[in-house]
């Protein structure tokens, strides 16, 4: 582990803490058991209470049921967090893969509300307990849909792409105050994301990943404890991390 133990202080507590949102399956699911083995002390949030339980359990962590587009439940859930390391902010999530004309307004609000409005919420309620800290770090798991787009995908690209823009000015806003903070954009990574994309169609989602080997939660989860672990001093802003197989939106080449 690098530069994530405390400064000899005996009021201090004796391990870091990291906050995870979306920590009950997939990406955040595995950045909190990495972070874990990292030697972090965990609060971890999400909307299903038995799966975020249950992980906390496995890990020994504390877990908070947590909804970041609830601005009343991320007050709740971010009581009493005097002093805090490390904001994971990983809930978010796509729905369908309309063209705008025929894009669904309810579709596009959850899209906004949770990618872009959750994570103003969040790391706007969690600010001053990061540079309590003396050495916050912000880390926004966004997608290589913050800086392309591709057909039908309008809702979600727009959200993404306003978490890149949230990101950049986060760090113009922080300079001199001691807190980093890393964008981390995946490309293809399988998990459940494509299933609750197209509402549970299970071939749909499947064909997604046909013929590729695509990136895997655990990869993700190793980027951003690689970051968070680097010396105070060392910012990594913004790391963008997709399979051999795929360059671009565009350019994707299929085995078999």
């Amino acid at each position: 582990m690098h530069e994530v133990t405390d400064t000899p202080d005996s009021a201090a507590p004796s391990r870091p803490l990291a906050v995870v949102t979306g920590a009950s399956a997939g990406i955040g699911e595995a950045i909190a058991t990495r972070l874990a083995g990292e030697g972090f002390r965990l609060l971890l949030g999400a909307r299903r209470e038995d799966r975020i339980r249950q992980l906390a359990a496995r890990l020994g962590a504390e877990a908070r049921v947590l909804d970041v587009a609830d601005e009343s439940s991320v007050a709740a859930f971010c009581a009493g967090i005097d002093r805090l390391e490390v904001l994971v902010n990983n809930a978010g999530g796509a729905r369908g893969l309309d063209r705008l004309a025929d894009a669904r307004s309810e579709t596009w609000r959850w899209m906004w509300e949770v990618n872009v409005l959750g994570l103003m919420q969040m790391t706007r309620a969690l600010l001053p307990a990061l540079e309590a800290s003396g050495r916050g770090h912000i880390v926004n798991v966004s997608s290589t849909a913050g800086f392309e787009v591709y057909e039908g995908g309008s809702g979600y690209t727009s959200a993404k792409h306003a978490v890149h823009a949230i990101s950049r000015t986060l760090r113009l806003e922080l300079a001199g105050r001691p807190i980093r903070v890393t964008e981390v954009s995946p490309g293809m990574v399988e998990t459940d994301f494509s299933l609750n994309r197209f509402v549970g169609d299970a071939g749909r989602a499947a064909d997604v990943y046909r013929g590729v080997t695509p990136l895997t939660a655990a990869d993700i989860a190793d980027v951003v404890a690689f970051a968070v672990t680097r010396p105070a001093h060392v910012n990594l802003d913004e790391i963008v991390v997709r399979p051999v197989q795929q360059a671009s939106a565009y350019k994707l080449v299929r085995h078999g």
